[in-house]
């Protein structure tokens, strides 16, 4: 039995989502992407230019609830040792004590994830999808509260290594953020001023107080119990259906698509409608909710073939026609 009702639960992931959007300003779509995939138990691949306070966001969520937060700066000269940690030897004892590496903390942040090379990016992937690291001969759990944040720049490519597919499907939601308009420009300018004042000055006034642990795996239950009815989870099933025999829906489509998503693609959008629907206050997940999360879930998941790469089609267009076609209960 939960210790938290629904109710309490949502009330309070509402206010940590106040508080982030008074923090993050002009970028309240990524503050929901962030709060479902925790809700969702799911990782997220976020991209987007420098300076749009991708870094800040999961600082500030880190600081919001009870656990450890670690930020690591991936580079070509990485090691899976320095992620996962390694074995040392104690001369006291004369044996092998296992170090537990940064990964072992409940929010981790993989800034520019792609300048690792494949050995850490595997590490990473065992992590991602197993919740569990292996050293030698032994494995070791993760925490229960475990979530990855991984960043991509995408202007820089030189010295990069493109994620492999496997590796991309483990993320729950593929997020692109943008430049803020003018007015949200004007805000951050303003904010940033005052956090110079309060660091020159005094201390900033009435910190958000953490949500606990227990709450959010709580949350999560609740998120859970979302009621869908069989002919919206029909519809998920069908739409990722479509990914991969999109001929049936629009045949320029079909053939821009060389292999559609999996069924993880279906348990994403599952457990992510079902978070969109729980945040906004609803007991049952629409189409609608499918809908919303639908670009982050699939197109991180769907693999293009040459002409379309040759005539600029891009995978979101791909989602947004196949949300269009596919028939909603």
């Amino acid at each position: 039995m939960t210790e938290y009702s629904s109710v309490d639960a949502r009330t309070q992931v509402l206010a940590l989502q106040a508080h982030m959007n008074r923090s993050i300003v002009g970028q309240p779509a990524f503050v929901d992407d962030l709060l479902i995939a925790l809700l969702a138990d799911g990782h997220l691949l976020v991209e987007g230019a420098p300076g749009l306070a991708k870094t800040t966001a999961i600082k500030i969520l880190s600081e919001a609830i009870e656990g450890n937060f670690r930020r690591m700066q991936f580079t070509p000269d990485l090691l899976p040792a320095d992620l996962t940690g390694t074995e040392v030897f104690r001369p006291q004892t004369g044996t092998f004590e296992f170090q537990p590496g940064p990964v072992f903390h409940n929010l981790i942040l993989a800034d520019e994830i792609n300048r690792a090379p494949a050995k850490v990016q595997s590490a990473l992937l065992e992590a991602m999808g197993e919740r569990q690291v292996t050293v030698g001969l032994q494995s070791y759990p993760l925490p229960k509260l475990f979530m990855v944040m991984a960043t991509q720049n995408p202007i820089e490519q030189e010295g990069t290594y493109p994620l492999p597919e496997a590796q991309l499907d483990r993320f729950l939601l593929y997020v692109t953020i943008d430049f803020p308009d003018k007015e949200a420009e004007r805000k951050i300018l303003r904010i940033a001023r005052e956090q110079a004042r309060y660091a020159l000055d005094t201390p900033p006034e009435s910190p958000f107080p953490s949500l606990s642990e227990a709450l959010l795996l709580d949350a999560r239950s609740h998120v859970l119990d979302v009621h869908m009815a069989d002919e919206v989870e029909q519809y998920i099933v069908e739409l990722v259906a479509a990914t991969r025999s999109a001929a049936a829906y629009d045949s320029d489509v079909a053939s821009w698509i060389r292999f559609g998503a999996s069924p993880r693609a279906s348990i994403a959008l599952d457990r992510t409608a079902r978070a969109h629907a729980w945040l906004a206050g609803k007991d049952f997940a629409a189409p609608e909710d499918v809908q919303a999360v639908a670009p982050q879930v699939l197109r991180h998941r769907l693999i293009l073939n040459y002409e379309a790469q040759a005539d600029g089609i891009g995978s979101d267009r791909i989602v947004s026609e196949l949300v269009s076609r596919v028939p909603a209960p």
